[in-house]
């Protein structure tokens, strides 16, 4: 799809800015969907199948997923490209300024809140484990548990 001015913003919006794009990513990412059926039933905004598909099929085009070729009887896995997983600090931003702007439920919130308290190195180290799950890329050394586990063991905390 070529975006209607050359302007880099708009055509990052012509991209990302429907209503689902970024949600599907976001599922990606920190629910690690990285199938169908694992996208459509584990949305809490209750994508439909066809919008999915077709959200799916735009972000294999755009070069943001791959999609893993599936054998008879099993289903296509999805990945992160390197341009997907640099999708992260885009969702990072608009997640901070909902924080600030909007309401919802505190349970939803938590994982926000600790992303901005962790600032920016700890982004960094998100994308770095999404490279290691997505593109296979060796993980870096380090001391106790990764970003994910932190970031996953601070949501279920009381």
């Amino acid at each position: 799809m070529e975006p209607r001015s050359e302007c880099p913003i708009n055509a990052a919006v012509e991209l990302l800015g429907d209503r689902w794009s970024l949600l599907v990513l976001r599922d990606v990412i920190f629910g690690d969907r990285r199938y169908f059926r694992a996208l459509l039933t584990g949305s809490i905004e209750g994508i439909a199948s066809n919008i999915l598909a077709d959200r799916l099929k735009r972000l294999v085009d755009a070069g943001l997923l791959t999609r893993g070729a599936a054998a008879r009887g099993q289903r296509a896995r999805f990945s992160l490209t390197e341009a997907g997983i640099q999708t992260l600090p885009v969702i990072y931003a608009l997640g901070n300024w909902g924080l600030d702007w909007t309401s919802g439920s505190p349970d939803l919130r938590v994982r926000q809140q600790v992303m901005r308290d962790a600032g920016p190195a700890f982004i960094e180290e998100l994308m770095d484990e999404l490279r290691v799950r997505h593109l296979d890329a060796p993980p870096k050394p380090r001391d106790g548990p990764g970003a994910f586990a932190r970031l996953n063991a601070a949501m279920v905390a009381p």
